[in-house]
């Protein structure tokens, strides 16, 4: 599918509903639950998106947009989640999350983007040049990727529960 900024939209202003629809009053075994090691919750993968909107998408596009001397993107902190989200709760995080995207969208309509400008690049520290289209486009797949290890790390907390049909449930196997 090529990148099309309205359909890209379409799936970011759903992602803080489908996560409020998935994740607020459920009780933390599921949302605190991983798959061991140092793999995601649900509570961490929702402060991640929190860092992300103050920290990545909008400010890497305000940077490709003004095209000033330096493009060069601030590395981002994948684990600042870890010390931001620090006593609080899952529910403040979601209403976070849901107000800095509603932000984040309507900065994002007010550019009025034309096709020249989302052809306009940025450097990213272990990419190089890349367009504000790549980022945004970018940005949609993260959310869809990370719906996706919520739902897959809970479905995985009942691995052992649903006995013989786990052959047939992709979300549990690796």
């Amino acid at each position: 599918m090529e990148f099309d900024l309205a359909h890209a939209i379409a799936v970011l202003e759903r992602t803080p509903r489908a996560l409020h629809s998935l994740l607020a009053d459920l009780p933390v075994a599921w949302t605190d639950a991983t798959d061991g090691g140092d793999t995601w919750s649900a509570f961490t993968v929702v402060g991640h998106l929190v860092h992300g909107e103050r920290a990545d998408w909008i400010p890497r596009a305000r940077l490709i947009l003004d095209q000033g001397e330096n493009r060069t993107f601030t590395p981002f902190d994948r684990t600042a989640q870890f010390h931001e989200s620090e006593g609080k709760s899952l529910h403040e995080l979601l209403h976070e999350f849901s107000s800095l995207r509603a932000e984040s969208l309507i900065t994002l309509a007010s550019w009025n983007l034309t096709d020249e400008q989302l052809s306009l690049t940025g450097v990213h520290p272990a990419f190089g040049a890349v367009t504000l289209r790549q980022l945004l486009a970018t940005w949609v797949a993260h959310d869809l990727g990370h719906l996706l290890q919520i739902s897959r790390t809970m479905a995985r907390q009942y691995r052992d529960a649903v006995g013989p049909w786990r052959a047939y449930l992709s979300a549990l196997n690796p």
